[in-house]
């Protein structure tokens, strides 16, 4: 098996398990093993599937390290912008989610959207993709494409299957909340984040670009 093989393998199991485990093995699982030990296979099961994508990377990387494109300056700029509204559409994230029940309460009402949530009702998974879609534009390796469209299919189409689960879930509710909101970032216009997010979420872009080895971003063109 090449180094390559061996990651799209680790991606695939990655993903898989994810799905599985969130979806249609979920309800067994919690009633054989009980909430809290589903949560700690879920996190074990992750932790060594990221492992084994995050071991068979670089060796993958070595075995084919030539881009399949030039991403160019402009490319740069477009990733630019983009890591930065991943980066704060995720900081925003970690502040209540309107559609989140309360810890022991039943959802009877959903808050309308704000924040981030006004852009997007999945900012988190959103932060991921966008992670994922700069590091495809810039650097196009075949090892680079194939962890980044792992990140990016499971965090865009695990969104659309929450959708899909929250739907079944709470139905007219549901419905009601998305009529709100969007999917994609912007799809009912421009919205503004709060002010929470787009501080932390510039400076987690700044700092991440920053450290990387080398300076990206707006470093890189500082530089």
């Amino acid at each position: 098996m090449t180094a390559l093989t061996m990651l799209v393998v680790a991606s695939m199991a990655f993903v898989g398990t994810h799905f599985l485990m969130s979806h249609p093995l979920r309800a067994g699982m919690v009633k054989a093993m009980g909430e809290a030990g589903f949560t700690i296979t879920y996190s074990i099961v992750s932790i060594l599937t990221l492992g084994w994508m995050i071991w068979a990377y670089p060796k993958a990387s070595a075995e084919a390290p030539a881009p399949l494109w030039d991403a160019g300056e402009a490319g740069f700029i477009v990733a630019t912008v983009l890591i930065w509204l991943g980066s704060v559409l995720f900081m925003g994230s970690l502040r209540r989610n309107p559609a989140l029940p309360r810890p022991g309460k039943r959802i009877e009402k959903i808050d309308d959207p704000n924040g981030v949530y006004a852009i997007t009702r999945h900012p988190m998974m959103w932060g991921f993709a966008l992670w994922a879609i700069v590091h495809a534009i810039v650097n196009p390796t075949l090892a680079s494409l194939v962890l980044s469209f792992a990140i990016a299919f499971l965090a865009l189409v695990g969104a659309a299957l929450q959708d899909k689960k929250k739907e079944m879930l709470l139905g007219e509710l549901w419905a009601d909340w998305k009529a709100k909101t969007s999917f994609v970032p912007y799809g009912k216009g421009l919205k503004s984040a709060d002010a929470f997010a787009l501080v932390t979420g510039t400076l987690v872009w700044l700092g991440a670009t920053w450290v990387h080895n080398p300076p990206v971003g707006v470093w890189a063109f500082i530089g």
